[in-house]
């Protein structure tokens, strides 16, 4: 019995080491499993990267903003309930379009209501100014050409310059004051 028992009862540092290797077996296999994910997600980049090519590749050179610009309209008192499809559909007989984009406020998700519709042609944007207050869903649309941001243009901005008004009147901006030295010290 007793040659039974040591054999039941192994040696608590033999089994320290056999708990170690074991731990030091799993990690070792978490890490080659970590290994293989990063290279399937760096592959999965490179895929991605290689079809985005390819797209800007069929579009044809990208064109700037300005081009795009003279070949979009605004489209304003869109219903809200509007989609792109709805808006093709309207603006179809004035030429092929491009894209349609619904805007839509960043916070709540909802439509702001108004959109704009990029062309193919230049020409189409012509045909579609006729479609000015036509009705769209119930409401009279607002057609124009888009306009072209300039950078550093802010409507409504004084050029610099800021009348302050305080208290009911017009007062000059304060100058910033001196530190008070007390006499005594």
């Amino acid at each position: 019995m007793a040659t039974r028992r040591s054999e039941e009862t192994t040696n608590p540092e033999e089994e320290e080491a056999e708990n170690q290797e074991e731990e030091e077996r799993t990690t070792e296999e978490d890490v080659e499993a970590m290994k293989r994910k990063v290279k399937e997600m760096q592959e999965e980049a490179a895929r991605l990267e290689q079809i985005q090519k390819q797209v800007e590749e069929e579009m044809g050179p990208s064109s700037g903003g300005k081009e795009v610009d003279k070949r979009s309209i605004y489209v304003g008192n869109v219903d809200y309930a509007a989609t792109p499809e709805e808006l093709q559909a309207h603006f179809q007989s004035c030429g092929t379009i491009n894209r349609v984009t619904i805007l839509c406020d960043k916070w709540t998700g909802h439509p702001k209501g108004f959109a704009y519709i990029e062309f193919l042609e230049e020409e189409s944007i012509q045909n579609s100014v006729l479609l000015n207050e036509s009705l769209f869903r119930g409401r009279a649309l607002k057609v124009i050409p888009k306009r072209t941001n300039v950078p550093g243009f802010k409507r409504g901005h004084f050029g610099g310059y800021r009348p302050s008004y305080r208290r009911g009147g017009f007062f000059p901006p304060r100058r910033p004051r001196r530190p008070y030295y007390h006499p005594y010290m």
